[in-house]
C-alpha cells in the first residue's frame, strides 16, 4: 500500500538520507555517487563541497602558537630584526653600455695600490695584453708663454732656420699617450707578483689655432715610440716606503720633419718606483745612443737632461698633483722643472668623478717640445685630461 508523506516529513526524510550519505572525509567524493536519490545525491555533493571550503581555509590558516615548541635563540631573533632590508637591484643613473678598451676590474681594483694598478705588478692588479691603456696625460690645453720658437736653431748649421715665422705666443697643445702590455710573466711570476713588457706611445703636437693669417699650421709634432720591460721589487705596506718595481727601457724621439727643422734622437734608460700610501716617486736615468749618420741635435742631452724625477701626491679622491724634474747631471746644469694639478670632474648623471680632468700645468726649463730643446722658455696652460682610463 503506498505511503503518502506531507512536504515537511519528506524534507525530513531527504535531510536524514543526506547527513547519511555525506561522506566522513572531503575527499571520500565517491561515496556520494552511491546515493540512488537525486535530491540526496545533490545534498551529498553540497556537503563535500562545505567540506572541502572548511578544509582549505584550515590548511591556509597560520599554525597556532606552541609554548612548548623550540624557536630562534635570543641573539639570532635580535640579528634578524636589526638586519636591514636588501635593497632593490637597478641601475646606476646615467648608466650606459658603450667601448671598453680595458676590464674594468684587475688594474682598476681599488683593493691594489695606484702603483699597482698603473704597472700590474700582482695577478690580481692584472688587466690582461693587448689592451689599450693610458700612460702619460692625455690632454687638449690652452698654451700661454713668455715667448715661441719663431727660428728655430741647432749647433748642426743644417739644422737651424734662416727665415723666421710670426708665430703667436698662445696656442694649443695636443698629447695623445697609450700603452699595452704585449707579454707578462717572463722572468718573474708566482701567486703574488709579475713582470711584464710594454709598448708605449705619446705624440705632441702644438697647434697655432690662433694664427689664422698662417692658416693656423701646427709648429711641431713630436713622436715617442718606447718599449718598457718593468718587474716587481717590494709589495705595498701601508704606512712604509716600499721600492716597488725596476725596469729597463728604450726611446725614439722625432718630430717628422725636413730639415732645417728635422730633430731626433735615441735613448735606453733604466727606471724604478717607489710608493707610500698616496704618494709616489718615479725615477728614470738615460744614455743617448749614438746617431749613426747627420746628428740634428747636438748634445741635445745637455739642454733636455740626462735623469728625470717624479714626484705624485694624490691629495684626495679628486685632486692629484705631479712635479716632474729634469737636469743635465752635468755643468751648466741645465734641464726643467714641470708642476701639474690634475681635479677631477663629477659625472652630472650619477654625481661621482668621471674620466674628465681639469689640467693645469705650469713649465720653465729647455725641452718643452723637441724643436725647443735648446731654448727656454716659460708656459702656463690650462685644459682637459684623461689620466686613468
Amino acid at each position: 500500500m503506498p505511503v503518502f508523506l506531507t512536504r515537511g516529513a519528506a524534507g525530513l526524510v531527504f535531510a536524514s538520507l543526506a547527513a547519511q550519505a555525506q561522506p566522513t572525509s572531503p575527499q571520500d567524493w565517491q561515496a556520494c555517487t552511491a546515493v540512488a536519490d537525486p535530491a540526496a545525491r545533490l545534498a551529498c555533493f553540497d556537503g563535500w563541497s562545505r567540506g572541502q571550503t572548511g578544509a582549505s581555509a584550515t590548511t591556509n590558516a597560520p599554525p597556532a602558537s606552541d609554548p612548548a615548541a623550540p624557536g630562534p635563540t635570543a641573539p639570532a631573533a635580535a640579528a634578524a630584526a636589526e638586519a636591514p632590508p636588501e635593497p632593490p637591484v637597478r641601475s646606476a643613473p646615467g648608466t650606459r653600455i658603450g667601448l671598453r678598451l680595458t676590464r674594468l676590474e684587475g688594474c682598476r681594483d681599488p683593493r691594489y695600490s695606484s702603483m699597482s694598478r698603473f704597472w700590474e705588478l700582482e695577478p690580481g692588479a692584472d688587466c690582461g695584453t693587448f689592451g689599450l691603456r693610458g700612460y702619460r696625460p692625455i690632454s687638449i690645453d690652452v698654451v700661454t708663454s713668455d715667448s715661441v720658437n719663431r727660428r728655430p736653431t741647432s749647433d748642426n748649421p743644417l739644422n737651424t732656420a734662416t727665415t723666421e715665422v710670426d708665430y703667436r705666443n698662445t696656442e694649443l697643445r695636443l698629447q695623445l699617450s697609450v700603452r699595452t702590455k704585449i707579454a707578462k710573466g717572463l722572468l718573474v711570476h708566482d701567486e703574488d707578483e709579475t713582470d711584464s713588457l710594454w709598448l708605449g706611445y705619446t705624440q705632441q703636437s702644438y697647434w697655432q689655432l690662433f694664427t689664422p693669417g698662417l692658416s693656423r699650421p701646427f709648429r711641431n709634432t713630436d713622436h715617442e715610440p718606447e718599449i718598457m720591460y718593468v718587474a716587481p721589487v717590494q709589495s705595498a705596506l701601508p704606512g712604509q716606503w716600499r721600492l716597488r718595481y725596476a725596469g729597463v727601457g728604450a726611446a725614439h724621439q722625432s718630430n717628422g720633419q725636413s730639415l732645417p727643422l728635422s730633430r731626433s734622437w735615441n735613448r735606453t734608460y733604466l727606471m724604478a718606483g717607489a710608493e707610500n700610501g698616496a704618494l709616489q716617486l718615479h725615477g728614470r736615468i738615460w744614455r743617448r745612443a749614438a746617431e749613426g749618420g747627420t746628428d740634428d741635435n747636438p748634445a741635445v742631452s745637455d739642454w733636455l737632461g740626462r735623469a728625470e724625477l717624479q714626484a705624485i701626491w694624490s691629495a684626495d679622491a679628486d685632486n692629484l698633483w705631479s712635479v716632474t724634474a729634469r737636469h743635465s747631471l752635468q755643468r751648466p746644469g741645465r734641464g726643467s722643472i714641470r708642476v701639474e694639478w690634475f681635479r677631477a670632474l663629477a659625472d652630472k648623471g650619477t654625481g661621482s668623478s668621471s674620466g674628465l680632468q681639469l689640467h693645469t700645468q705650469l713649465f720653465s726649463g729647455y725641452g718643452d717640445s723637441l724643436l725647443d730643446y735648446n731654448r727656454r722658455r716659460t708656459t702656463f696652460s690650462v685644459g682637459l685630461s684623461l689620466v686613468d682610463w
